[in-house]
């Protein structure tokens, strides 16, 4: 005999959660994306894990099909600004690193470690290697003795000791980590690739961004506004905040609530070629002045120039600045074990 599951007589009550989700998916005309509150507190129920598997993986996609807003990214930012509990922490460039790079190595790794050495604090912070093929930050922390944190504290001292610090993404918001997981499950990356770029979240002097794709340049700019940041949004290498000295570099900045944009010209008058392979070891051999390559050192100059333009060094007079932090480096203090 067949056990029957009982009839159901009483409409059950509507999940919280499930406006959000309709909101996104009401088909071509009923659609639309979210308002920055209502976006705010989405990701807040998200943060506080107040939804169903099922409407987190639709909530994700539906935003990744869509392709999310300004007034969505600065909702989503300000909900998880909320909930970080973090001490106020000096810090003058927040520097997101999610993407990884395969074409070339991290250069912007150099970058941010020598200008901390010449008093720059500079806050990475990543969601780990999430993708085959690439070589991420996480995997070279310890190689190019950047201190890895597992919580503010020790950041605040990293960043009173050595100007520079990263922390995972997992240990200050461990729900925006596990979204970023799904990127297996789901086959694709989610709109919290994106997210993590804005969030900035010690409030340092200047968030910088690497955006790859096309067209969502702006639309961070535009978000980074919205909350009142100074930010610098360029098409990085890979994703990531680096300088491409092949190509032409547009900047999308906003600063007290203005937009202002600057292109700087290709620094390499032909493409180079890609390296065969990535060998992290040739990081700290260019480092100590041990081999010379045209690529990296064009690229990571520029980078540093970047993050000199963020904080109100004109564009050359911070490549005359960032040359001079490269040529007084201590040579010594990266080595191969």
């Amino acid at each position: 005999m067949t056990d029957h599951r009982p009839l159901v007589t009483e409409t059950p009550a509507e999940h919280p959660f499930a406006q959000f989700v309709r909101i996104l998916g009401k088909g071509k005309r009923g659609a639309r994306g979210l308002t920055r509150e209502e976006a705010r507190e989405a990701m807040g129920m998200l943060l506080d894990e107040q939804v169903e598997e099922a409407q987190l993986g639709a909530f994700l996609m539906l935003l990744r099909h869509k392709e999310e807003s300004p007034e969505e990214l600065a909702g989503f930012t300000e909900a998880v600004r909320q909930r970080l509990n973090a001490p106020a922490i000096d810090v003058d460039i927040d520097w997101p690193t999610y993407a990884g790079k395969k074409r070339h190595l991290p250069w912007y790794l150099l970058a941010a470690r020598c200008l901390a050495d010449n008093g720059v604090r500079v806050l990475l912070h990543g969601g780990g290697a999430h993708t085959a093929g690439r070589l991420y930050t996480e995997q070279l922390l310890e190689l190019l003795d950047i201190p890895l944190c597992r919580g503010w504290g020790a950041v605040q001292t990293a960043m009173q000791q050595r100007h520079l610090a990263f922390i995972p993404l997992s240990d200050w918001a461990p729900p925006l980590q596990r979204m970023i997981d799904l990127r297996n499950t789901l086959g694709l990356r989610s709109p919290i690739h994106s997210l993590a770029r804005v969030l900035n979240p010690l409030q340092a002097r200047c968030g910088l961004q690497s955006i790859f794709h096309p067209g969502y340049q702006a639309v961070h700019r535009e978000a980074s506004r919205l909350l009142g940041d100074h930010a610098i949004v360029i098409k990085g290498d890979g994703g990531e905040i680096e300088v491409n000295p092949d190509t032409i570099s547009h900047l999308y900045g906003t600063t007290a609530g203005a937009d202002w944009d600057e292109e700087w010209p290709a620094l390499a008058e032909r493409r180079h070629v890609k390296p065969a392979s990535l060998e992290p070891a040739h990081l700290v051999a260019f480092w100590r002045g041990e081999v010379e390559d045209s690529y990296g050192s064009l690229a990571l100059l520029a980078t540093m120039a970047l993050a000199l333009r963020g904080l109100g060094v004109e564009r050359d007079a911070a490549f005359e600045q960032a040359r001079q932090f490269w040529d007084r480096r201590d040579r010594n203090a990266l080595s191969i074990a």
